[in-house]
């Protein structure tokens, strides 16, 4: 059994017992989080596809912990007018642990 969920504005595919790093949640770690917005969900090959969402269907998980991405570095520059600027981000994400998915 897997569910598409969608949270931050990206899908994820997951199954019980994936670990997925999401964007930031307002949750502590090791509390648990339900996510309401699931759009597909395969039981035993009986897929069910929302519009957008499927009604009742929820994913439980426990959050794991809260980690920083990867440092992304951008450079701008405009030729020949000496302007040179060097950027650098990292994105805030937590890790969850997928207990079950609930139709």
């Amino acid at each position: 059994m897997y569910a598409v969920l969608e949270t931050g504005a990206k899908q994820y595919r997951v199954s019980a017992g994936d670990t997925v790093e999401v964007e930031r949640l307002q949750a502590e770690a090791g509390q648990a989080f339900t996510f309401d917005r699931v759009l597909l969900v395969n039981n035993e090959g009986k897929v069910t596809v929302g519009t957008p969402v499927v009604p009742q269907a929820t994913v439980v998980a426990d959050v794991v912990e809260h980690i920083r991405g990867p440092k992304v570095v951008t450079y701008k520059m405009k030729r020949r007018k000496g302007y040179r600027k060097k950027i650098g981000h990292r994105q805030e994400l937590t890790v969850i642990k997928i207990k079950e998915i609930k139709v």
